[in-house]
């Protein structure tokens, strides 16, 4: 069979005795792959139609090996396609609805998944020895590379439940205006800030008034899309002050796509997008400098298997509100994109812009604020 042949050619056996080898329990399967491609495989893991003990290790080496460019490309994809190339789905109207469906699923299953901070973005791991660890360094690494000082007024564009906002008002004493599409994530937010110089917002982006010293946006970028890309740079130059920075840090792709994943579009990530250099660069060009840019793709493959063992861990608690589908959609996702950053087929960028240019240079070299607490103690 094609599929057996593809998989037998990056060390993959179907029913075979390694980790990372499938195990088929339906001979549609294969039919259905060729026919629907990624969909056909996830739904069909969905509904049990197949297992694998180490789905991370078995998309590493699927993917590793390009066995994707191998499956044909039918009418419904290249129609898809075209569609991403001539319709905005990240407009105004329908970025509320991409949002809520996946950020409002349930606090509780985030609250499972994620540090005590609730960082839905790739942790740096270096030094770290806990997720809880990692996120904190993440953090801090970012307010380290946007040179936070006391007083400043900070802009978190996609504040997630709050994460960034509320470290860098403690630890850095600043005052952060974040904004999100999720009403879940913006009502809890406001609760872990209270007493914090923060004010958490339910708005787009694109409506968005003011100026602001720094701007940061951790893990929103992937959902802006290819036909807002200008509009979002041209927002952030228009809101940040002269001499202050921008750090975007977003998933990123080795090539320039219109459209994501479909399995990912239809049961994860409605209408995302990973957006690559080129694209990235065009939308900052004759608005920002770019000061710095740093690739830590191999800590998200890190971060994202933390997610999964906590979800593994609780996954008896989560039981009452969540089915066996939901956790097998779950569980397919997070692998899946492990095994794709372990691959180096996804990236993670973090990025440091500026309006006009850092006179004599830009430096971020100052200690980790961990460093620092440590002498103190």
């Amino acid at each position: 069979m094609i599929i057996s042949r593809l998989l037998a050619s990056a060390g993959i056996t179907v029913n075979g005795n390694n980790p990372w080898d499938i195990r088929v329990h339906r001979e549609d399967f294969y039919s259905r792959v060729l026919k629907y491609g990624s969909l056909g495989l996830g739904e069909s893991y969905m509904e049990h139609w197949w297992d694998c003990p180490r789905m991370d290790e078995f998309f590493y080496r699927v993917l590793t090996h390009h066995l994707n460019d191998y499956i044909k490309k039918d009418w419904r994809l290249k129609a898809d396609i075209l569609l991403s190339r001539l319709l905005n789905s990240q407009h105004t109207d329908r970025a509320h609805l991409n949002a809520s469906r996946h950020y409002d699923i349930g606090n509780d299953l985030f609250k499972t998944m994620l540090d005590k901070r609730l960082t839905y973005t790739c942790a740096f791991w270096d030094h770290a020895h806990t997720l809880d660890e990692a996120q904190e360094h993440k953090l801090d690494l970012t307010c380290r590379k946007l040179q936070l000082e006391a007083g400043m007024h900070v802009l978190d564009i996609g504040c997630g439940w709050g994460s960034f906002a509320k470290f860098a008002a403690e630890r850095y004493d600043v005052k952060v205006t974040g904004i999100t599409l999720s009403k879940e994530q913006a009502t809890l937010a406001a609760q872990l800030c209270r007493g914090l110089p923060v004010d958490i917002r339910l708005t787009d982006y694109r409506e968005l008034d003011g100026k602001f010293d720094a701007i940061v946006s951790l893990g929103m970028f992937e959902h802006v899309g290819p036909k807002n890309y200008r509009a979002y740079m041209r927002m952030a130059h228009r809101s940040l002050k002269d001499g202050g920075l921008f750090l975007l840090h977003t998933i990123g792709g080795n090539s320039s796509s219109t459209m994501g994943d479909k399995w990912l579009h239809r049961y994860i990530f409605p209408n995302a997008v990973i957006p690559s250099i080129r694209q990235i660069g065009q939308a900052i060009e004759k608005l920002f400098v770019m000061e710095h840019w740093e690739n830590f793709s191999v800590n998200y493959d890190k971060t994202l298997m933390a997610w999964y063992a906590n979800i593994l861990q609780y996954r008896d608690q989560l039981a009452v509100r969540y089915d066996d589908t939901f956790f097998r959609m779950w569980e397919y996702y997070l692998l899946s994109c492990a095994g794709s950053f372990r691959a180096r087929q996804s990236q993670l960028w973090q990025i440091v812009l500026s309006r006009e240019g850092v006179r004599g240079g830009y430096h971020f070299d100052a200690p980790l604020y961990f460093d620092v607490l440590k002498k103190m103690i």
